[in-house]
């Protein structure tokens, strides 16, 4: 009896031995995956900000701008949101073409549509006040241009060749029927830099979108004689890798700014007045239009 008792101690212990060890190996591979999932949820989501070429705004200037609607954005959606100033053009298809950042606010409207077109954003707002961004033609003629086969041969300047005034003056002239290489383009970084071409007779035309330069030129007693159809510039895109219910909240929250004080503080800082709900329909026609 003493022995029979004896080999079932012995048959037991071995396999008994082995269950701490396992259950050791098991704890250290659960303590890391909570702290995975721990740092993945502290670092929250990101707002990739590109804010265009053409005018003068350094990184930390336009990131000051936007960390009050990142920090509304925090207290709304219960966790982290930081931001990534992209501040080319080519930075910002890049984090998009990888999905590196869940938030986008785009100035250039052309890339906006690249993102959605794509189907790797969604458009979840646009910005109230820059949704009819028109394209002016400067020049010193008085009259309108009525016959488009007369700007053939001539020049014309324009900011940028990435830049959206330039993506929608290309877009007035294949609309006119005008050939690509049928009107002598150069280019100039900024807009307020346009006029200086016209003024001084080394282009018959200057294309600017700038509400400032375009006043200060008529002030002056120049002339335009062409305007572009109105296409909106400053968006909201939401990365489909998103649950649809955060994209769902990101939208709810940007729209409803405008109704709160501390989110017309936040609006305000940024230079905006309100957040508006995205037309599919139009998004649609001015991609096809801007040759997107």
């Amino acid at each position: 009896m003493q022995d029979s008792q004896a080999c079932a101690s012995r048959s037991l212990t071995p396999r008994n031995s082995k269950a701490p060890a396992r259950a050791a190996v098991r704890l250290p591979l659960l303590a890391a995956l909570l702290l995975a999932s721990a740092a993945t949820s502290a670092q929250g989501l990101v707002i990739g900000v590109t804010e265009g070429v053409t005018y003068r705004a350094t990184d930390p200037e336009i990131e000051a701008r936007f960390t009050p609607i990142a920090e509304a954005l925090s207290r709304s959606l219960k966790q982290p949101v930081s931001i990534k100033v992209l501040s080319t053009y080519n930075a910002s298809r890049a984090a998009m073409q990888a999905q590196q950042v869940d938030l986008v606010f785009l100035h250039p409207a052309h890339l906006a549509f690249e993102a959605t077109k794509s189907g790797r954003y969604k458009s979840v707002a646009w910005t109230s006040g820059y949704t009819d961004y028109k394209v002016s033609f400067l020049c010193k003629d008085a009259q309108p241009i009525s016959n488009w086969k007369e700007v053939a041969g001539k020049s014309l300047v324009t900011p940028d060749p990435d830049s959206i005034t330039s993506v929608i003056t290309r877009a007035m002239l294949r609309e006119q029927g005008l050939a690509e290489g049928s009107v002598k383009l150069s280019t100039t970084r900024y807009q307020d830099a346009v006029p200086f071409y016209v003024q001084n007779g080394f282009t018959t035309y200057g294309a600017t979108a700038s509400a400032g330069v375009i006043k200060a030129w008529k002030g002056s007693g120049g002339k335009t004689c062409a305007e572009s159809r109105p296409v909106p510039i400053k968006q909201w895109l939401a990365s489909s890798k998103l649950d649809a219910g955060t994209s769902a909240q990101v939208r709810e929250s940007l729209l409803e700014l405008s109704s709160t004080d501390a989110g017309k503080k936040a609006l305000a800082a940024a230079g905006y007045t309100a957040f508006i709900a995205p037309s599919a329909e139009l998004e649609k026609s001015l991609t096809a239009w801007l040759g997107v």
